[in-house]
C-alpha cells in the first residue's frame, strides 16, 4: 500500500544537537543556518531520517545478520530476485528471469543489463558467479548466508547475461536466495572474510538503490541515493537511521521533527502519538516472533561443549514446566496491550501458508499447578526455604539474558520472576546493550530472542540444524541457539528439497511441531509492527503487504526507496520553523548506530532483530 497525506505548511526542521550529544566527531556535519549539503555548496535538500534502537553487527555481506546491517544491504547491494511490496511474491531483482532444468537440479538466471556499480562498471553475471563460489569454498563467506549455497555443486557465468547454478539436490529456495550479489573486481581483493568488515574505504561500490558512503563504528553510516539504479533513483537526497538507545528520547525527536520515522513503538507510546498533529501511526500484523530461548548446551560440531548454561535446562522436565508457567495470553493483554497475537507456532499467522499451531493435548496452556507436578515427578524438590534444587542439590537459579534497550524485555521479564518464583524457581534478569558476546560464548541460561521471517521460512528454520553449530568452540556458526536435533534437521533437509507447496507447507509445520516440543524455544508473542511517521516529512510511502503492511524491517527496500518527500518541504534548512535545523555536511544520507559489539556476528541486539 502506498500511504499518501496532503502536504502540509511550515514543515518541521531536524536538529542538530542529538548528533552533538551522541558524540559525533567535530567537522562531519555543519551547523549552518538555512543550509543543507555544505559539501557541494547546495541547499534545501531533502532528509528522510529513521530513528532505530539496534548498532550493527558489520557492513561486510558476507557477515552482518542483524536487521538493521541487512537492512543496509538491501539498500546498497541487488539480489538475484526480490519480494513484490503487494503481495511478496517473487519478482525481478538482478536476475530479469529463471528457469529450472526439468530434474530442477539445474538453474539458469539471466541478468540485467542495465544494473551498474556505482564505480560505473556494469553488474554481471559473473559478480554472482563469485559471489556465490566464494560463499561455497570459504566457510568465513558463508557466516551469514551460508545455508543458501550449502547444497550447491557448480556455479558458471558462461556470459554476461547468463548465470548458471548446478544443485546435488533439488533446492526449493532458488527463487528466494536472499544474498546480496556484491561486485568482484572490488570482493577479490579481501584476504580475510572473517575478519574484513568492509568499512575503511568509502564509497563502498554497491548497485542498489543508496550508496554508503561513509562510517563511524557506533555512530553513523552515510547513504547517498545511486542516481543509476535500474528502477530509478530514491525521491529523498538524503536517508538517514539515527540511534536511539532510548526509546521514549526517539518519540519525542519525531515530536519534535528531528526524525521522520520511529519502528517498535511501545503501546503507551502509539496512544500518545495518535493525537499528534502531523504524525500519522502505522499498527500492522508483524513479521517477528517475540520468544524465550533455553540454552540446551552450547557445543560445536567438533563435539565439544562451552558455555555456563544451567544443567537442569538439560531435562525436559524443566524445560516444558518452564513452558506452562507463562502466561502467554497476559503477556499480550498486559505487556502489548494487545498489539501482538499469543505465540504459538514459530512461524507468525502473517505467513498463512506457514503457519502452524499446536492442538490437544500437544498445547502447552498456562497451567502453573501442572508445572508444580511436574517438577515434584522429576525428583526437583523444595528445600526448607522453599526453593527448587536439582538432584546433586543446586538451585533452580536461572538467568535471562534481556536487551537493555527493549522494554519488552524488562517487562516479561517481571512476569517471568513473578511466575517462576511461585514454583521456587529463581530467575536473574541481566540486561545488557549487547548480548552477543555471552550468547556467543553460551554463558546464559535463558534469552530473549526474535526475529523476523522471510516470506520463504528456510533462513530461520536453517539456524536451529546442526550444520550451522560453530565449527569449534573458538568459531562463529550461524546457529541461533545451539540446538541440534537429527529429527529436525531430518525434516529441514526433507523441505528444502520439496518444490510441491503443499508438501513442502506440511514438513515446515512438522519441523514447528517438533522444534515446539524440544522446549528449547518457547514463542509467546508475535508483535505488530507499531511505528509512525511524519506527514509533513514524508507525502507518501509503500507498506509491505499492501494490505495491513509494515514499514519498518521489509524484504526489500520498497519503503524508502519509494518514499516520496512533502510537497511543503524541501528538507533541512526549508523554512525557519523553531524545531531548528538538520546539516549535513555533504549529499550523503547517514545511518546513525549506537553502542554494540562490532565483531558479533549475530541478529540480536534489540526487538528489531534479524529478517
Amino acid at each position: 500500500m502506498v500511504t499518501k497525506v496532503p502536504p502540509r505548511p511550515s514543515p518541521a526542521r531536524r536538529l542538530l544537537r542529538p548528533l552533538l550529544a551522541c558524540g559525533l566527531a567535530a567537522g562531519s556535519l555543519a551547523a549552518v543556518p538555512g543550509t543543507a549539503g555544505a559539501e557541494d555548496g547546495k541547499a534545501g535538500g531533502t532528509t528522510l531520517t529513521v530513528a532505530v534502537s539496534q548498532s550493527i553487527d558489520s557492513l561486510s555481506p558476507f557477515l552482518a545478520q542483524k536487521l538493521t546491517s541487512t537492512s543496509i544491504h538491501r539498500l546498497a547491494y541487488e539480489y538475484l530476485t526480490n519480494y513484490d511490496p503487494k503481495d511478496a511474491r517473487t519478482v525481478p531483482g538482478l536476475a530479469t528471469s529463471w528457469t529450472p532444468s526439468p530434474d530442477k537440479l539445474t538453474w539458469t538466471y539471466t541478468i540485467r543489463g542495465d544494473s551498474f556499480w556505482s564505480d560505473g562498471r556494469q553488474a554481471t553475471a559473473e559478480d554472482a558467479a563469485w559471489t556465490f563460489n566464494k560463499m561455497m569454498t570459504d566457510p568465513n563467506a558463508a557466516t551469514a548466508n551460508g545455508s543458501f549455497t550449502a547444497n550447491f555443486e557448480k556455479v558458471t557465468a558462461p556470459d554476461p547475461k547468463t548465470l548458471v547454478i548446478r544443485l546435488k539436490k533439488p533446492q526449493a529456495t532458488m527463487t528466494a536466495l536472499d544474498v546480496p550479489i556484491v561486485p568482484k573486481h572490488v570482493w577479490e581483493k579481501v584476504t580475510d572474510f572473517s575478519k574484513f568488515n568492509n568499512d575503511k574505504q568509502f564509497p563502498l561500490v554497491g548497485n542498489g538503490p543508496f550508496v554508503i558512503t561513509d562510517f563511524k563504528v557506533d555512530q553513523y553510516v552515510r547513504l547517498k541515493p545511486n542516481k543509476r539504479f535500474w528502477r530509478g533513483a530514491p525521491k529523498f537526497d538524503e536517508l538517514v537511521f539515527k540511534y536511539y538507545k532510548d526509546g521514549d528520547a526517539a518519540v519525542a525527536a519525531l515530536q519534535k521533527g528531528e526524525v521522520s520515522f520511529v519502528p517498535n513503538l511501545t503501546p503507551a507510546q502509539a496512544a500518545a502519538l495518535k493525537t499528534q498533529k502531523n504524525i500519522k501511526v502505522n499498527d500492522a500484523p508483524g513479521r517477528r516472533f517475540y520468544a524465550l530461548a533455553t540454552n540446551p548446551g552450547a557445543r560445536a560440531r567438533d563435539g565439544r561443549t562451552f558455555g555456563n548454561g544451567h544443567k537442569a535446562l538439560l531435562d525436559p522436565a524443566v524445560r516444558k514446566a518452564l513452558f506452562l508457567a507463562v502466561d502467554r495470553a497476559a503477556l499480550v493483554d498486559k505487556v502489548f496491550q494487545g498489539h501482538a497475537v499469543e505465540g504459538e507456532g514459530y512461524i507468525p499467522p502473517r505467513f498463512g501458508t506457514y503457519f502452524w499451531k499446536p492442538s490437544g493435548a500437544q498445547r502447552r496452556a498456562y497451567d502453573p499447578a501442572g508445572a508444580e507436578r511436574l517438577l515434584d515427578a522429576a525428583g526437583y524438590r523444595r528445600n526448607a526455604d522453599g526453593k527448587r534444587v536439582g538432584k546433586d542439590g543446586r538451585p533452580l537459579d536461572f538467568r535471562i539474558l534481556c536487551h537493555a534497550t527493549d522494554p519488552n524485555d524488562k517487562a516479561v521479564g517481571k512476569y517471568l520472576q513473578e511466575w517462576w518464583g511461585k514454583l521456587g524457581i529463581g530467575l536473574k534478569v541481566e540486561c545488557l546493550d549487547s548480548v552477543s558476546d555471552p550468547w556467543l560464548k553460551g554463558d546464559y541460561d535463558l534469552a530473549f530472542d526474535g526475529w523476523s521471517v522471510n516470506p520463504d521460512p528456510d533462513y530461520v528454520l536453517s539456524i536451529h540444524t546442526c550444520g550451522t553449530l560453530p565449527a569449534t568452540p573458538k568459531d562463529t556458526g550461524a546457529t541461533d541457539n545451539f540446538i541440534c536435533d537429527k529429527e529436525f534437521d531430518g525434516l529441514y533437509a526433507r523441505q528444502a528439497a520439496e518444490y510441491d507447496a503443499a508438501e513442502r507447507a506440511d514438513l515446515v509445520k512438522r519441523m514447528q511441531s517438533r522444534l515446539y516440543d524440544t522446549g528449547y524455544m518457547n514463542v509467546m508473542a508475535y508483535p505488530n509492527a507499531l511505528e509512525a511517521y511524519r506527514t509533513d516529512h514524508i507525502a507518501s510511502i509503500t507498506t509491505m503487504p499492501a494490505d495491513a503492511g509494515n514499514l519498518w524491517g521489509q524484504d526489500g527496500y520498497w519503503s524508502w526507496w519509494s518514499a516520496v518527500p512533502a510537497a511543503s518541504s524541501s528538507g533541512p534548512g526549508a523554512d525557519s520553523s523553531p524545531a531548528g535545523i538538520w546539516l549535513v555536511a555533504g549529499p550523503a544520507a547517514v545511518v546513525l548506530l549506537g553502542a554494540g559489539v562490532w565483531a558479533a556476528r549475530r541478529r540480536r541486539a534489540t526487538a528489531d532483530d534479524r529478517e
